[in-house]
C-alpha cells in the first residue's frame, strides 16, 4: 500500500533518511547524516587520504573538500593543526604519509606567519626521507614561492643529518615527483661547515660536480662502485660491506639470487615486506634460513612499530603475495606458506595492543554499492574489503562477537519495530562467520564477493531488535552515505535501547575521508573513529569497556 499525503506530514512517524533530523545535513547520496567538524575531518584525511575518490565524489572533489577542511583548521588554530599533522605522521597511524605532506605544504603556505613558521620547523619530522622531501617540494611549489623561510627549512633538512645518514638518503632516494637532490640543493643553498669535508664532498656528489673522493662517505663510494661492477658477486660484497640499499643495485643484477641473499641480511622491514614477491621469484626462499629470518622478523611487534610498518601495508602485501602474481606486470611466484602465515600474524601485531572488554559486540559491515568504489588510503583495497580486515582485528580480541554484512536489497513496505507500516528499502542482512583460523586475504575475498545494494545504516540495529539479540556495542564500518531506510540509524539505536533495556553504544568506523557520520555528536553513547588508524581497535575497546554505564 502506497503512503497517503497525510502519512508524509505525520510527525509521529520516524522520518526517512532523506529527511534530516536536527543537526543533520544532506550527504552525497541524497540521504542525511551528521557533519563531522573540520578537526575530525583533518584526522580522517591524514589517515585515509582521498586517493581514488569515493562512490559519490571524485578524487578531485574529495581532495578539494579535504583541503578546505585543512585550511579551516589552519585558520582557526595553526599551531594545533601543525601539531596534529606531526602527531599522526610521526606516530605511524596512517598507511601513507602523502596526506600529511600535502597538509604540511598547505600550512607552509598559510597567511599566518606563525603557522608558516611552525610548518617549516616541523618539516624534518614529517618529511623523514628523501622521497618525502621531494613530495613536499612538489606540493609546496604549487602553493607558494621559494621564499627565504622555505629555503632555510629545506637547507636545514640537509644539514641536520650527519654525513652518513645523509648519504643513505642520497643513495636510496635519488629523485621522485620530478625533483632530485640536485634541484633542492640549488634552490636551498645549504652551506656545509669548512671542517665538514664529508658533507661538502657529498653535496658535490649529489649535484654531479667533481668531488673529493677521499672525503666522500663510504656508502656513496659503494654506490659508484656498484654502478661499474661487472658481476653479481662484486655487487653482493658491496651490499654486505657498505649496507648498500636495493635502490643502488644496477637493474641487471636484480634477478640474481646472490644479490638478494645479501640484501635480505640487513634489509629494512618495509623494504622486505614490499619485495617478498621478487625474492621468492628469484629463489631466495629455497633456503630455510632465509624463510626463518623473514618469519622471525615479522613476528617482532616492537620492530614493526619502530619501522612504522602500517597494517594496511601488510594487508596489501599479504593479498598480493598469497595470490602468486603482481597487480601489474608479468612477475609470478610460488608463495611460501610460512611467509603467508607470518604476514597474516603481522597484520594483527601492527595495531596497538588491545585488551578484551567482554562487551557483547555486533560488528556490522556496510557492503552497499558505495563501499565497492574508491580506495582506502591509496591502496588497491575498496572500503568494503578494508572494513572486513578491520573487523577481524576486533573479532580476534573479543570473546562475544557477532558479525554481519548489510545492504538494503530493494524498495517495499514493511513493519517497523513499533508496528507501523513504513516505506523504504528491505533488509539485506547476511550473518558472517568470522573463522578464527581463516586467513585475512580469504576473508577479504569472501566479503568482496557478497551482493550489494543501497545504503541503510539502520539495518544492524533493526536486525538486532527484531531478533532480540543482546548487544552492548554496535560497531558499524561504513562511508556514512546512508539514504535508503525509513528510519535514521540514531533512531534505530534509540529504539533498540528502549526495547532491550540495554544502554547500547554505537561506534561508527569511517572508511572514507568525507565529511559525514551517522553518529550523533550530542549522544555520549556514540563515537566516530577513523578506519585503518592503527589506534582504532584500541579506541573501540576503550569506548566499549564502559558498556555497563548508561548511554546518553
Amino acid at each position: 500500500m502506497a503512503p497517503t499525503y497525510s502519512d508524509h506530514l505525520d510527525a509521529r512517524r520516524n522520518r526517512g533518511q532523506g529527511d534530516p533530523l536536527d543537526g543533520q545535513v544532506p550527504n552525497s547520496a541524497g540521504g542525511a547524516a551528521y557533519p563531522v567538524d573540520a578537526w575530525a575531518r583533518l584526522e580522517r584525511f591524514l589517515i585515509l587520504g582521498s586517493e581514488g575518490g569515493s562512490y559519490y565524489a571524485s578524487e578531485r572533489a574529495l581532495t578539494r573538500d579535504n583541503a578546505a577542511a585543512v585550511e579551516a583548521c589552519l585558520a582557526e588554530d595553526g599551531a594545533r593543526a601543525v601539531a596534529t599533522i606531526v602527531r599522526i605522521s610521526d606516530s605511524g597511524r596512517a598507511p601513507k604519509n602523502d596526506p600529511a605532506l600535502f597538509a604540511l605544504a598547505l600550512a607552509a603556505a598559510a597567511e599566518d606567519e606563525a603557522t608558516r613558521a611552525a610548518a617549516l620547523a616541523a618539516l624534518p619530522k614529517v618529511a623523514r626521507t628523501g622521497t618525502h622531501l621531494f613530495q613536499f617540494a612538489e606540493a609546496v611549489a604549487t602553493l607558494r614561492g621559494w621564499g627565504r623561510g622555505l629555503r632555510r627549512a629545506v637547507a636545514g633538512w640537509y644539514l641536520e643529518k650527519d654525513a652518513d645518514r645523509l648519504a643513505f638518503q642520497a643513495v636510496k632516494y635519488k629523485q621522485r615527483e620530478g625533483w632530485s637532490h640536485r634541484d633542492l640543493l640549488r634552490l636551498a643553498h645549504p652551506h656545509a661547515a669548512e671542517d665538514d669535508a664529508a658533507r661538502r664532498a657529498l653535496f658535490d656528489w649529489m649535484c654531479g660536480r667533481a668531488t673529493d673522493a677521499d672525503a666522500l662517505p663510504a656508502l656513496a663510494k659503494a654506490a659508484d662502485a656498484a654502478r661499474h661492477a661487472d658481476d653479481a658477486e662484486t655487487v653482493a660484497a658491496l651490499i654486505r660491506d657498505a649496507r648498500l640499499p636495493r635502490e643502488a643495485v644496477p637493474t641487471p643484477f636484480l634477478t640474481d639470487k646472490a644479490v638478494w641473499d645479501a640484501l635480505l641480511e640487513d634489509m629494512p622491514l618495509t623494504a622486505m615486506i614490499r619485495t617478498l614477491n621478487r625474492m621468492t621469484a628469484v629463489g631466495v626462499f629455497t633456503d630455510k634460513a632465509a624463510v626463518n629470518h623473514v618469519v622471525d622478523t615479522l613476528a617482532d611487534a616492537g620492530a614493526l612499530a619502530r619501522a612504522r610498518v602500517h597494517p594496511m601495508q601488510i594487508l596489501v602485501a599479504l593479498r598480493t603475495y598469497a595470490s602468486g602474481r603482481g597487480l601489474r606486470g608479468s612477475l609470478k611466484w610460488e608463495p611460501v606458506k610460512k611467509i603467508v602465515d607470518a604476514l597474516d600474524l603481522a597484520f594483527y601485531q601492527a595495531f596497538e595492543t588491545v585488551e578484551p572488554t567482554g562487551a557483547r559486540t555486533l560488528l556490522a559491515l556496510d557492503v552497499s554499492g558505495s563501499m565497492t568504489m574508491g580506495q582506502v588510503a591509496g591502496s588497491p583495497l575498496t572500503p568494503r574489503e578494508a572494513s572486513a580486515a578491520m573487523a577481524l582485528v576486533t573479532a580476534a580480541t573479543e570473546s562475544d562477537v557477532r558479525a554481519l554484512a548489510f545492504s538494503a536489497d530493494g524498495p517495499h513496505a514493511f513493519k517497523a519495530p513499533e508496528g507501523e507500516t513504513r516505506y523504504g528499502w528491505g533488509a539485506g542482512v547476511t550473518p558472517i562467520d568470522l573463522r578464527p583460523n581463516e586467513r585475512l586475504d580469504a576473508l577479504v575475498g569472501r566479503i568482496g564477493g557478497l551482493s550489494f545494494g543501497a545504503t541503510d545504516c539502520a539495518l544492524p540495529m533493526l536486525y538486532a531488535q527484531a531478533r532480540e539479540i543482546p548487544v552492548d556495542v554496535f560497531v558499524v564500518y561504513t562511508d556514512s552515505e546512508t539514504w535508503a531506510g525509513a528510519i535514521h540509524p540514531v533512531e534505530a539505536l534509540r529504539s533498540y535501547r528502549a526495547a532491550s533495556g540495554i544502554p547500547a553504544k554505537l561506534v561508527v568506523v569511517g572508511m572514507v575521508s568525507n565529511g559525514f557520520s551517522i553518529a550523533d555528536p550530542t549522544d555520549g553513547g556514540m563515537l566516530d573513529v577513523v578506519g585503518f588508524d592503527t589506534a582504532t581497535p584500541a579506541l573501540i575497546a576503550d569506548f566499549a569497556r564502559a558498556h555497563a554505564g548508561a548511554a546518553a
